[in-house]
């Protein structure tokens, strides 16, 4: 597994809380943390920046006002193939949509791979852009999210109600 070093960090306050991330030297987002614990600021150094975090900032901005479904941004995850692949499907999910991790396990040709799908979601070091809180339980039930179950609630009944198709006259 690969291992980058933030080159810096900063801090962004989001509708969903106040939110970490992290850059590399070439600017790619290699983490993305919701309220950060400050052992967790330490934790992945790096200089602070705030204003390195500029496409971050204005692409969380416009996903926050309902303007934007996807994210354009240079990603760096340090993961395992298996959990580069899991990330990479998670980012082909819509706006808006929940699979289970069966379903996903499934779609990565990994039948009865749901836990290992999980897995790799619990890992996911870059929340919301890559959208793990879009992986419900086979039942449509929440479970587990790092961020903490009401937070995948929050995020997922925003996109619900951001994804709904104007009215006649909207």
């Amino acid at each position: 597994m690969k291992t980058t070093h933030a080159a810096c960090h900063g801090l962004l306050d989001t509708r969903f809380g106040p939110a970490a991330a992290w850059l590399d030297a070439d600017g790619a987002l290699l983490r993305l943390l919701f309220n950060p614990a400050p052992e967790q600021l330490a934790e992945h150094a790096g200089r602070r920046d705030d204003a390195a975090l500029h496409s971050v900032a204005r692409q969380l901005a416009e996903y926050q006002a309902g303007q934007r479904q996807g994210f354009d941004l240079a990603l760096a995850p340090a993961g395992t193939p298996f959990q580069q692949q899991v990330w990479a499907a998670l980012r082909r999910i819509p706006y808006g949509s929940t699979v289970s991790y069966g379903e996903l396990a499934l779609q990565l040709g990994h039948p009865g791979g749901a836990r290992a799908v999980g897995r790799a979601n619990a890992t996911n070091p870059i929340a919301l852009i890559v959208p793990c809180h879009r992986v419900l339980g086979a039942d449509g039930s929440l479970t587990g999210y790092a961020g903490g179950l009401p937070l995948k609630a929050a995020l997922l009944r925003f996109e619900l109600e951001h994804s709904a198709p104007p009215g006649l006259f909207a």
